[in-house]
């Protein structure tokens, strides 16, 4: 299975934004695009050249692939998944990626980044319908229920999750029971509830060109 093995910060860096991909160390001082929040490189800081409209495109791919932790070939295989549904493609594109698993136990503050969502489900430390599920990818649909395997709820980086997370409020197409560490999709996520700063329709006018 492919993935990034470079440094995180990195991918911030040349975002432009935070991508918050390393969890609660990204609203710390200790955040690297708080040091530094030009482009990584040796050219970083004299890339001020006003981006060409298929870079501007890309850009937007790039962040959505980053955030979600997807690499190319999967995140086309979203899209042309989100093209053949009826509806608005950019909106089922980011509706199939919110419905991945390692994504709905981020959001329920059950892992502190979605890399150390995706590494805990491949461990087998959640069940999915009172199933074991260790596909990061595998995706949910409403009515299901998530929750943490009886012998992993004393899981060091599961509680500090837990902890650190309960003033953070959960997305409104999620349902979080804390005291048993568990979830419940309600909803399918809807472009509104999903809230992050992505302009959708770049990518769908990149894959049309």
């Amino acid at each position: 299975m492919a993935r990034y093995k470079d440094a995180r910060c990195k991918l911030c860096r040349r975002e432009g934004m935070k991508l918050f991909l390393k969890g609660e160390r990204c609203g710390t001082a200790k955040c690297a695009f708080e040091r530094r929040s030009y482009a990584p490189g040796e050219h970083g800081k004299d890339s001020m050249r006003r981006p060409t409209g298929y870079a501007i495109h890309l850009r937007e791919k790039q962040k959505v692939r980053r955030i979600y932790g997807i690499m190319e070939r999967q995140f086309r295989k979203y899209f042309d998944k989100a093209a053949r549904i009826k509806g608005v493609t950019g909106e089922n594109l980011l509706s199939l990626l919110e419905r991945r698993l390692d994504n709905v136990v981020f959001r329920l503050g059950l892992a502190p980044s979605r890399s150390a969502a995706r590494q805990l489900i491949l461990h087998g430390h959640f069940l999915v319908n009172d199933r074991a599920v260790n596909v990061p990818s595998f995706s949910l649909r409403a009515g299901d229920a998530v929750r943490v395997r009886d012998r992993s709820r004393e899981n060091v980086i599961i509680k500090d999750a837990a902890d650190k997370t309960k003033s953070r409020p959960i997305a409104a197409w999620l349902e979080l029971d804390r005291a048993a560490l568990a979830g419940k999709v309600v909803s399918l996520p809807t472009r509104d509830a999903i809230g992050l700063p992505i302009n959708e329709q770049l990518i769908v006018e990149l894959y049309s060109k």
